[in-house]
């Protein structure tokens, strides 16, 4: 190991920089890389310092810490350097690994690589809900424009604002489409409706199986073109964000979502989360035929949404079963599993490269059902125990979540300090690996911005100095 501190030594004082990763042994003079720089070298092409800890013998550990400095060399120097052997000079890659390729992978790739098991720096993070509610911004831009809720939804120019209002004011490692679950009933030809005070009401529900026949479209006309006809503006909202992400240089990945099908028919057959609670599981119960079809519908038109918001440009997609709640185990695996299932192998079958993420909330006491199903990411609500988390899904699955958004609330005495002790607790209980750090529950409205801010900022440097320790003791410095 003396022959690779040699190495790394000489060559950050060549480039003038070196790896968080080294930063425990290198001498105060030698400047270290920024986060935001680190991430702007190629992470797909340069090895990253956890590669070293799995270094088999020394001559590998010694050839993987030069791959590591060549890289950041390369990424100074305009792409092109000069290697210090024999070796002709390279030019450095942009392909990923072959689980992860894709066409347009943003710089800031962390939540990519975390979701396909790769090898991360600091652990990634977005929230849930992290647009909207809670930003003064987004309340400002409301009342400039004059709009409520779903009057922002319709215009991909005011959808690409808020999505941005987020990831302008806080580092986080996605953006998240700005958009609601009830605009696929509303494709369909459910009425939607926001009175004011009392949220999004779907005000003529179905009232009998019949309607199925006589309201909505038939599977058969469930299409592409279909798609695009009755969301195309959601689908120039992704691009309109693409575009707006990279005016502003905000090079991490869009994520698209949509319901999952059991969510979609509790609102349109009259569910609520404040009343009719049961309306979904009375459908499945008493007319268990019509609500597999119904179901079938529902997923069709879901994986083409999906679908065309990839082809619009999202880099990842997420499928929030947000009813999970309310419907029982049974019925969830009878119902629900089949349909998540068929999204997934439809959705990985046309676009391998973008990970999936499934979040069945209420339910996640189901999530080693979920496994076997295709996504590359599990939710975890906040009624998990951590403890147990990882040995249910196994090591095959990325954990997202689940940190309490109360902990965000200054009058529930929260201060940036108890922010920074909570996040670290998450990341020793989940591990600073193979997670997104998210949230156990949406952000309701209520939480501090600056607490938000802290809590952000706390899981990617608590992750790094976790991650760089580690590092450190594997290659033996």
């Amino acid at each position: 190991m003396n022959n690779v501190l040699n190495i790394v030594l000489l060559l950050a004082a060549a480039t003038g920089a070196m790896v968080d990763g080294f930063s425990s042994v290198m001498p105060p003079a030698l400047s270290l890389l920024s986060r935001s720089q680190f991430l702007s070298s190629s992470s797909s092409a340069a090895v990253s310092t956890m590669a070293l800890a799995a270094a088999s013998n020394q001559q590998e550990d010694l050839e993987l810490t030069r791959q590591l400095i060549l890289a950041h060399q390369a990424k100074s120097s305009g792409g092109v350097i000069e290697s210090n052997d024999d070796q002709p000079a390279r030019k450095e890659s942009s392909t990923a690994s072959a689980s992860s390729t894709s066409s347009d992978r943003p710089e800031n790739d962390l939540m990519i690589r975390a979701a396909f098991g790769e090898t991360v720096e600091t652990t990634p993070l977005w929230l849930f809900r992290q647009a909207g509610r809670h930003l003064p911004e987004y309340h400002a831009y409301k009342k400039k424009m004059n709009m409520n809720f779903l009057d922002l939804l319709a215009s991909p120019e005011t959808v690409a604002e808020v999505t941005m209002q987020p990831i302008r004011r806080y580092e986080l490692d996605a953006a998240i489409l700005f958009s609601d679950i009830l605009v696929v009933p509303e494709a369909l030809g459910i009425e939607v409706t926001m009175p004011g005070g009392v949220g999004i009401l779907v005000p003529n529900p179905l009232k009998n199986p019949d309607e199925i026949d006589t309201r909505l479209p038939s599977i058969d006309s469930i299409t592409p073109e279909f798609v695009q006809d009755k969301l195309g503006h959601v689908f120039g909202a992704v691009k309109e964000i693409r575009r707006q992400m990279a005016a502003e240089e905000k090079s991490i990945p869009l994520i698209g979502f949509s319901a999952a099908p059991f969510t979609l028919l509790f609102y349109m057959v009259g569910g609520s989360s404040k009343k009719n609670n049961d309306a979904g599981v009375r459908w499945l119960t008493d007319h268990p035929a019509e609500s597999k079809k119904l179901l079938d519908l529902l997923t069709v038109i879901v994986i083409e949404y999906m679908a065309a918001q990839a082809e619009a440009g999202a880099h990842m997609l997420q499928v929030f079963e947000a009813m999970g709640m309310m419907i029982d185990d049974e019925n969830f695996r009878q119902f629900c599993i089949p349909c998540l299932q068929k999204i997934a192998q439809e959705l990985k079958a046309r676009y391998p490269t973008v990970p999936l993420m499934v979040f069945a909330r209420g339910a996640c006491h189901l999530n080693n059902e979920l496994v076997s199903l295709g996504y590359d990411v599990i939710t975890i609500d906040g009624g998990v125990d951590r403890s147990t988390a990882r040995d249910v899904v196994g090591d095959g699955i990325t954990l997202q979540g689940n940190y309490d958004p109360a902990e965000l609330i200054e009058e529930n005495g929260k201060t940036v300090e108890t922010v920074r002790e909570t996040a670290k607790q998450l990341l020793i209980d989940l591990g600073p690996q193979r997670l997104i750090a998210n949230l156990g529950e949406g952000l309701g409205g209520k939480e501090s911005p600056a607490l938000v801010e802290a809590f952000v900022n706390a899981i990617h440097e608590e992750s790094a100095a976790m991650i760089s320790k580690s590092s450190t003791k594997k290659i033996g410095f």
